[in-house]
């Protein structure tokens, strides 16, 4: 997983996760968010046996009340900074939740088959919002390959009116400003349904959610029982 903003790349200190900045860091609403996600994936089938895989997971902010749901090892988080994954190892000890075996992995070229694992279903919480369109596609195709046949994938987004949308957009509740060719990204529905074909998913739009900063939600699932060669 490639950054496309050098603030991404910037790593914690110990004092830093001691202080409990990496809440801020991800974007703050930490409780909300990270439950808003967790709700939205039980709403949509999450049981405690199937296995799950956080795309950008950070500092856990999604992943601690995954984490306490799901049967032991079945969660797994993947991000390119590893000063968050401390920062998500600290949350697990002050939850009391290393019992639960997650898996966690700092890794920037979306390299999910390094788990040795086919995943029920997946999330990614503001990672398109801030990725390129061939980051995402490098994500899809790798995704495609470690994902069960029925299995279900969230992504969230910020949706432009039509496609290659040049001018900003203001997004309300929270007036997030977004770019066509800068971080952070929108895109129109159409744009990531034609990257998701090529990837050997089949796209849906889900839409509002409930996102206070107003991002989109678009559901994946592999297009067929074959993995593209």
């Amino acid at each position: 997983m490639k950054a496309v903003n050098n603030y991404y790349l910037r790593q914690l200190t110990a004092a830093e996760i001691a202080a409990g900045e990496h809440r801020n860091f991800v974007g703050g609403l930490w409780r909300e968010i990270g439950d808003l996600q967790f709700e939205f994936l039980r709403r949509n089938g999450l049981q405690a046996h199937h296995t799950l895989i956080d795309i950008g997971c950070g500092a856990l902010r999604c992943g601690i009340p995954i984490i306490r749901y799901l049967e032991p090892g079945n969660y797994f988080g993947l991000d390119l900074n590893s000063s968050l994954i401390e920062a998500g190892r600290c949350e697990l000890a002050k939850e009391g939740l290393t019992n639960r075996q997650p898996q966690l992995l700092v890794n920037e070229k979306f390299e999910f088959a390094h788990f040795g694992v086919d995943f029920d279903f997946g999330i990614a919480q503001s990672v398109f919002t801030h990725l390129d369109a061939q980051l995402i596609s490098q994500c899809l195709v790798q995704l495609n390959q470690v994902v069960k046949p029925g299995g279900k994938v969230f992504a969230t987004f910020f949706r432009a009116p039509t496609a290659k949308h040049i001018g900003t957009i203001r997004h309300e509740p929270a007036g997030v400003v977004t770019n066509f060719a800068a971080d952070p990204f929108h895109y129109a529905y159409a744009e990531l349904e034609q990257m998701a074909a090529a990837a050997g998913f089949s796209a849906r739009l889900i839409g509002d959610w409930n996102h206070p900063r107003g991002q989109q939600m678009l559901g994946l699932s592999r297009a067929d029982f074959t993995r593209p060669a």
